[in-house]
């Protein structure tokens, strides 16, 4: 199993397997509610509101007031997802998460489109770059990170049988497609192994693991051993798995489409301090904010593209 072997299908949306799935899981569980603020259109909610309008909320542009209202609705029984761009999901309402969902356990689905810098044209005041290590430190918050459309649907689905508070990070950008449609290589808190490999282990999440993907590839083609693993599940995370990649490499490389500090690759180097210490590059914004352009302008200068994985690997190997 090697990264050549890895297929794009086609590319979509992230935030239309979302859409795809909250449709899918709607019409399958009668507890599934879905709340937005003001942004049915970006979450692809179209078919899910005209088929089943009786358990759609339009809150408006009031996203603490969603939060408080998913809140309640779980003490009837209900799954409520709600719906905004990641900077409103989380920094606009932390309080309202940490205080009504997330110290008293309730079963709802944050749901955060238009994640990171691939967000493009709106700027930096839209490309929240710090929301995993927000709620990844909330005491019981899963947080989970699909790489793609296919990815993104079956997660989507799968929540909605996952207990207690949930925060599900996706994006706004078309993107390659290439895991199982059937979501048979999808378990919440198991890490998805993409490669095999001796030399360096890359860990990566939600966009960034394509251009891993693109990396590994040109990687082999000079002689280098990948072992690529998408960490979806960045809490709880797999620590086994990490260990046991890690024991075997020596040396990792983390991706991720967010702030350095906080993120994925603190959360690998944790575990890694803890059972393994090894030599870990991080490949992620450092510690700035983003600004207006295109998503591939923009992974390009913050150093989160396809060459900056390259360059991080090189570095490690130096290290190791």
């Amino acid at each position: 199993m090697k990264v050549s072997d890895i297929q794009v299908q086609n590319e979509k949306e992230t935030r239309a397997g979302f859409g795809e799935g909250i449709y899918e899981i709607g019409k399958e569980n009668e507890n599934v509610v879905v709340l937005t603020a003001d942004l049915a259109g970006s979450f692809k909610l179209g078919p899910f509101i005209k088929d089943i309008p009786e358990r759609f909320v339009q809150c408006g542009i009031a996203e603490a007031n969603m939060i408080g209202v998913a809140a309640g609705l779980t003490i009837g029984g209900k799954i409520p997802y709600t719906t905004t761009f990641a900077n409103f999901s989380t920094g606009r309402v932390y309080d309202q998460i940490r205080q009504s969902i997330a110290y008293s356990g309730k079963n709802v689905k944050v749901c955060a489109s238009h994640a990171g810098l691939t967000l493009g044209e709106d700027g930096a005041t839209h490309q929240i770059l710090e929301d995993i290590g927000l709620m990844k430190m909330l005491p019981g918050m899963t947080v989970i990170v699909p790489c793609d459309f296919n990815q993104t649907k079956i997660a989507t689905k799968a929540i909605a049988s996952y207990d207690g508070p949930v925060y599900l990070r996706f994006g706004r950008p078309k993107w390659p497609n290439f895991t199982k449609e059937d979501g048979s290589d999808f378990v919440i808190g198991k890490a998805q192994q993409l490669s095999e490999g001796t030399d360096v282990t890359i860990f990566a999440c939600g966009h960034l693991v394509w251009k891993a993907i693109e990396a590994g590839k040109a990687l082999e083609a000079k002689g280098i051993s990948v072992e690529l693993i998408n960490i979806h599940t960045i809490k709880p995370l797999d620590t086994e798995a990490i260990i046991k990649s890690i024991s075997k490499t020596k040396c990792a490389v983390t991706c991720e489409e967010h702030n350095i500090l906080g993120g994925l690759g603190d959360s690998i180097a944790q575990v890694a301090a803890k059972n393994c210490p090894i030599p870990i590059e991080y490949v992620g914004t450092n510690d700035t904010f983003g600004e207006s352009g295109t998503p591939a302008q923009l992974l390009a200068k913050y150093g989160l593209d396809t060459p900056d994985v390259i360059a991080a690997v090189e570095r490690v190997l130096a290290r190791k």
